[in-house]
């Protein structure tokens, strides 16, 4: 289950810092006050700003989801399927 653990650290890592640096980009006001996790920015907005805070929304879901998948839910169905069948994951 190693393999799960890697894919979901993986996707919890490459998807979690896009996340970051798009948050400090356009979530970070100042130095003193709230650093990404500030507001977004509302006006003065071009497409790519727009789409960039969509991206950074869909990659925060992307880790989270991605991570607690492989990590929680692949393994529970897994052991669910070996325990419905009868038969262990490595036959001896």
């Amino acid at each position: 289950m190693a393999d799960e653990f890697a894919k979901g650290f993986t996707i919890f890592v490459t998807a979690g810092l896009a996340w970051m640096t798009l948050a400090g980009w356009y979530n970070t006001p100042s130095f003193e006050g709230a650093q990404l996790v500030g507001p977004d920015p509302e006006t003065s907005l071009t497409v790519y700003d727009t789409a960039a805070l969509v991206l950074k929304d869909a990659l925060f879901w992307f880790a989270v989801l991605g991570f607690v998948t492989f990590v929680f839910v692949v393994p529970l169905l897994r052991k669910v399927r070996e325990s419905y069948r009868g038969t262990p994951e490595i036959p001896e």
